[in-house]
């Protein structure tokens, strides 16, 4: 393993959320601080030098202005946020040639939330797989078609393009870098002092399916699976459901089978599922307490649904998923 330091630029855009900056910068100084060295050289670079104003007004002072010539490149360069608009704004733009021109010198390119738009319009996502933020994960499809979008986790890696999800989703990729380069001890140090997930893994959705039916599925599924979450604990028969969506029995069922290919049950049942996974992934509740809180009836009942849908036991699963957090 090699002692010199690795030079990491962040590429800073306007309006860019700060915390996109501020969780990776924090995981890699964590790992210098901790290693007693410095193992990675933190420089930020942008459009707005000298100063940048992120999205919520904190002002990031220090940014060194985009260079023109690269005589001693950076070993990892990570843009962090950015825009979705199209066109881009314009005091954005100076980033997609730089990033075109001088890719091929970066043994790593990284991108944070909304920074895969910037790396897509360099054509940086040509042939690659990617993530971004779950909301726009349709829109970097329709965009770059070249690129091959997934919702396989809160970071994707492919042959040296790293793209994470939502904003707090770079310290998460920040960690799996720090494994890359120093091993998973080292990263397992920064989680815990930083209080962080030592990975939330590589397979894992980045947002839960069932919440994000019921903020952005089509209506009236919003409405059902709002009030199928929110009521998970208690009794849910057709005739309840119907009656909170202005449907009668038989109209919800018929509803269900045409757009869900499922009857209200299985999409309760479903629901149920993605609640349960939710709270053994984010919490330390007992298995009890998971399965009154998603009305999957006793331990057995929960332990039954677990191994049939998924394949594993409830501990097994939270053992994956979350273990490493705690």
């Amino acid at each position: 393993m090699s002692l010199s330091p690795k030079d990491v630029w962040f590429l800073v855009l306007p309006r860019t959320s700060m915390i996109t900056v501020a969780g990776p910068w924090e995981v890699l100084g964590q790992a210098n601080e901790l290693l007693g060295r410095e193992a990675y050289r933190l420089q930020v670079f942008g459009p707005s030098a000298p100063v940048n104003r992120t999205r919520f007004g904190l002002c990031l002072g220090e940014v060194q202005p985009l260079p023109r010539r690269l005589d001693d490149p950076p070993d990892t360069a990570i843009v962090t946020g950015g825009s979705v608009a199209e066109p881009m704004p314009e005091d954005q733009a100076p980033l997609v040639p730089w990033l075109r021109r001088h890719r091929p010198r970066f043994k790593r390119v990284v991108s944070v939330c909304a920074g895969a738009f910037t790396l897509g319009a360099a054509g940086i996502l040509d042939g690659h797989r990617a993530t971004t933020h779950w909301l726009h994960l349709a829109t970097l499809q329709t965009r770059f078609p070249k690129a091959r979008v997934v919702d396989e986790g809160v970071y994707v890696r492919d042959r040296g393009v790293w793209t994470s999800a939502g904003v707090t989703a770079g310290a998460d990729l920040a960690l799996a870098l720090v494994e890359e380069d120093h091993g998973p001890e080292l990263a397992a140090r920064v989680a815990k002092r930083m209080v962080l997930f030592l990975r939330r893994s590589g397979h894992q959705a980045q947002f839960s399916s069932e919440i994000a039916l019921a903020e952005q599925g089509p209506s009236p599924l919003r409405e059902i699976a709002a009030f199928i979450l929110l009521h998970a604990a208690e009794e849910l028969p057709v005739e309840r459901i119907a009656e909170q969506v202005g449907m009668s029995p038989r109209t919800l069922s018929r509803w269900c089978r045409k757009h869900l290919d499922e009857s209200p049950a299985e999409l309760v049942r479903r629901l149920r599922l993605g609640e349960a996974k939710r709270l053994l992934e984010e919490t330390d509740l007992p298995l009890k307490d998971v399965t009154t809180r998603t009305g999957l009836g006793d331990q057995s009942t929960l332990w039954r649904v677990f191994t049939q849908d998924l394949g594993v036991t409830p501990a097994e699963y939270r053992q994956r998923f979350a273990g490493a957090a705690r």
